[in-house]
């Protein structure tokens, strides 16, 4: 069944899938069941389109409603380099409910959690794969992907799992805020490609479908939940097999009115 959206939203694609996991996690809690942004499409083994229940998460709710049709998107940011798409500077990233205040976002050019991504990550900041093989930017129509660590380097992600539904994520590029709202949550595995399609999508959870929204993907690891199952796989950069993924929709501009 579907996932729930909040009610004051439109219908649109949705899946499961935006960001950070931190190469060095060490156990601490076990958390738990994730839900995936819902799209008509049947349910998979891997996590699945939004919020459709899966084989990771049979008890995902159905849907109260969906994400509006049409967010307008703001001026892209500055490109560098042939068709990069990179912004030329950091973004931060805000979300009040858990206490993470200008949490600076690197953007680089690669995929989630790469070399490259994890060594910005082990700076005790956020990264932000852009370009041809990543997401898109702040604001931007697609997948605004993010990655950060939950324990190590300072775990500026610890309280991500504790994001809700209907919580604020504010970005900040230049003198620009571009405010989202958390419409699902999701679990990435990375010892499935098509999960990591997923995640990485330009429509989180629906590989190859054209984005008409601006969202976001917030990622960290899942090791203290992997662990308590006693799972220990790790990849080459020491990430668990699971990620967190939160996932948002776009709603205003600090130059706009909210999207109704």
């Amino acid at each position: 069944m579907p996932l729930p959206i909040p009610s004051r939203a439109v219908p649109a694609v949705l899946a499961g899938a935006v960001a950070a996991l931190l190469a060095a996690c060490a156990p601490s809690v076990a958390a738990g069941a994730s839900a995936r942004p819902q799209t008509p499409a049947a349910p998979a083994s891997a996590p699945a389109a939004p919020g459709t229940p899966s084989a990771a998460n049979p008890s995902a709710p159905g849907p109260s409603a969906a994400v509006p049709p049409a967010v307008a998107a703001p001026s892209a940011p500055q490109p560098v380099g042939p068709g990069a798409g990179v912004p030329t500077r950091a973004s931060t990233l805000s979300i009040p409910s858990v206490g993470i205040s200008g949490l600076r976002v690197m953007p680089y050019e690669g995929t989630t959690d790469d070399v490259p991504g994890t060594r910005i990550q082990n700076l005790g900041v956020a990264a932000s794969p852009y370009g041809n093989l990543g997401g898109v930017g702040p604001g931007q129509v697609g997948n605004f992907l993010i990655t950060a660590h939950r324990l190590s380097a300072g775990g500026p992600l610890r309280d991500l799992p504790s994001v809700d539904m209907g919580d604020t994520v504010v970005v900040t590029l230049g003198k620009v805020e571009y405010t989202y709202e958390i419409v699902a949550t999701r679990k990435t595995s990375f010892r499935s490609e098509r999960s990591l399609g997923e995640q990485r999508a330009a429509v989180p959870g629906a590989p190859g479908t054209a984005p008409t929204l601006a969202m976001i993907t917030i990622s960290t690891c899942a090791t203290p939940e992997d662990h308590a199952e006693g799972n220990f796989w790790s990849d080459a950069q020491g990430n668990p097999e699971h990620r967190i993924d939160k996932i948002g929709v776009l709603r205003k501009t600090s130059a706009d009115t909210p999207a109704s």
